[in-house]
């Protein structure tokens, strides 16, 4: 399922004006967008997409939409986990009845703070109730609590359990791809990461940064392909700063602020992230030079 694709982009959540709705006309002009600069899969209502602020049904309905969007050309792995291992088993299986989805997003439970034998119980048993394959997903930053590249690699051998995205250290990261197999996807979730997680053998990268600068980051993995290291390194070292700058506000606001500018209208955030005001504004166009991105 994805065993060619390397560059992933965690797509946001285009809402109207109020953020009352999500407007599935700028979803669809942003997909279409996505896939023309090189995106070769999506995760759907992942941290970008402000799953947190969406209802349940406003996120099968989105999923059903961007199903029908994409229209089997990439692969689409859709947001699932909660803090509930129940829940979580709940919401899969209202998801896993949406043809087109390929494969689900389990976050490591955040707020509980589980210990390491919490998390694999936590994932073993979504695992066992999910009809489809499950992409644990590792970001300590956001849920709390760290899930150590042991407990990774431990439920890499699980049935069903299929990926990683994996958001810590390159260290980590490696250890990963060391002691899991071949058909175990790793992908970092760090867009700083996403040259070096590719060199060292993960898949490659679900990003952020690719919703503006996806072209710059295809051909990145194209030159390494390649064999021209110098070239591949030369474009993640001018894109490290700008990929920076699209989290020195609460993401995914700098992001959807930037699409703004560059003419993908997407609307702002629901509370409690804020749009960006205009001096933000000002100080990130300027961070990522926003009128080359334009031309």
């Amino acid at each position: 399922m994805l065993e060619n694709v390397d560059l992933m982009t965690a797509i946001v959540t285009p809402f109207t004006d109020d953020a009352t709705a999500i407007d599935y006309n700028a979803l669809e002009n942003l997909t279409n967008h996505l896939l023309d600069t090189g995106s070769k899969g999506f995760v759907i209502g992942g941290t970008t997409g402000e799953t947190p602020t969406l209802t349940e049904d406003e996120k099968l309905s989105l999923y059903s939409h961007f199903v029908e969007i994409v229209n089997g050309r990439v692969p689409i792995i859709a947001g699932v986990g909660s803090n509930s291992t129940q829940g979580t088993i709940d919401f899969t299986n209202k998801v896993a009845q949406i043809k087109g989805i390929d494969a689900v997003l389990v976050v490591v439970p955040y707020y509980n703070k589980p210990n390491q034998r919490g998390m694999i119980a936590h994932f073993q048993t979504v695992a066992d109730s999910s009809p489809l394959p499950v992409i644990i997903y590792n970001i300590p930053g956001r849920t709390g609590v760290l899930m150590e590249k042991e407990t990774v690699v431990k439920l890499s051998k699980y049935p069903n359990i299929s990926g990683v995205k994996q958001c810590n250290t390159i260290a980590d990261l490696e250890y990963i791809v060391e002691h899991t197999s071949d058909e175990f996807a790793v992908f970092s979730g760090e867009d700083a990461q996403a040259l070096y997680a590719k060199v060292m053998g993960a898949n490659g990268v679900v990003s952020v940064a690719s919703h503006v600068y996806g072209e710059l980051m295809s051909e990145m993995y194209q030159q390494l392909d390649a064999g021209d290291y110098k070239a591949a390194g030369a474009i993640q070292r001018e894109l490290t700063p700008k990929m920076n700058a699209l989290f020195m506000y609460p993401s995914p606001s700098p992001t959807k602020a930037a699409l703004n500018e560059i003419g993908y209208h997407v609307g702002g955030c629901r509370l409690p992230i804020l749009p960006l005001n205009d001096e933000e504004k000002d100080v990130l166009f300027d961070k990522l030079n926003i009128q080359e991105v334009i031309k």
